[in-house]
């Protein structure tokens, strides 16, 4: 199939179901076993920036989905044991808060995603999958 990323990999990156090409910052894990596959972008999550908690629900992702909503629903509660002098304060405070929030998740929430996969299992698909995974810090290589 040709290549519509127009990476220059002349189709070494088929690695997609039925052999579809995936984008160059795409790795693609699979089980062990059942032969389940999931492919999913490595580095800054802009869905999980915009949207948050919909990211984990829509990929079933339910661990990863509880961590977030403790660890905001963590923040918040401090939040709201501050006392403020005004409620124009509270509310830019927490518009601010949740920004950053959204900020960290979108750099977290991929970096999550993959280490639960491999935590349950799932092993890079192909060498370049395990080299961009290795590469970026997501997967951890075993000292020898």
């Amino acid at each position: 199939m040709q290549n519509p990323f127009g990476n220059g990999d002349n189709g070494d990156n088929n690695e997609g179901p039925n052999g579809i090409p995936v984008p160059p910052n795409y790795a693609t894990v699979v089980k062990e076993g059942n032969g389940d596959i999931r492919i999913g972008k490595v580095g800054f999550s802009y869905t999980t920036f915009l949207f948050s908690f919909l990211v984990p629900i829509f990929r079933g992702d339910w661990y990863n989905f509880l961590c977030m909503i403790g660890v905001n629903l963590g923040i918040v509660l401090g939040l709201y044991s501050i006392h403020f002098s005004s409620m124009q304060t509270f509310s830019t405070v927490t518009s601010v808060l949740q920004f950053v929030l959204s900020f960290v998740w979108g750099y977290l929430y991929n970096l999550m995603y993959f280490r639960h996969l491999f935590n349950r299992g799932f092993k890079p698909a192909t060498q370049r999958s395990k080299d961009l995974l290795t590469k970026s810090g997501y997967l951890k290589t075993k000292k020898d």
